[in-house]
């Protein structure tokens, strides 16, 4: 009996291992950079995930929990390159996520998609999460000055 529990027990970790063999060959394959941090502001925890796409990219900010939020698109419209934004997911245009996808379309000069929880009345929250965010999109390589000559 004991050589068959045992078994099985080398049985499913093999299986277990060649499924992560798997889940992460098919990760490097993946051609999308995925950068994920956590800071502390204001004693709370700001939750960060931005994802790189060629001419865009997709930016969840969480506060204090891994709530989706609000979710955004904002990008330039011509032929004023006025910033047009839209909820795709709940929120209106007043809330915190949709300002703070504007702002990245005009620092970044790329589309935004944005999911955002941070609390409506809370503008301290939202100027660091800003502050924070635009400070790692510019060691990311996707500040303004970078894309000024190319068309968005």
């Amino acid at each position: 009996m004991m050589d068959s529990c045992e078994g099985a027990r080398k049985g499913i970790e093999e299986v277990k291992l060649k499924e992560e063999g798997n889940v992460s060959a098919q990760y490097e394959s993946c051609q999308l950079p995925i950068t994920c941090f956590t800071e502390i502001a204001n004693d709370a925890s700001l939750h960060f995930q931005i994802i790189q796409f060629p001419k865009q990219i997709y930016v969840w900010v969480g506060y204090t929990s891994a709530k989706l939020g609000n979710l955004y698109a904002a990008a330039h419209t011509r032929p004023n390159n006025n910033v047009s934004i839209t909820s795709l997911i709940g929120g209106t245009s007043d809330n915190t996520g949709s300002g703070l996808a504007r702002r990245l379309v005009l620092k970044t000069g790329l589309n935004v998609i944005l999911a955002c929880n941070i609390p409506k009345n809370s503008p301290m929250i939202e100027a660091e999460a800003e502050k924070i965010l635009v400070q790692k999109l510019n060691s990311l390589g996707y500040g303004k000055s970078r894309l000024e000559g190319t068309s968005v």
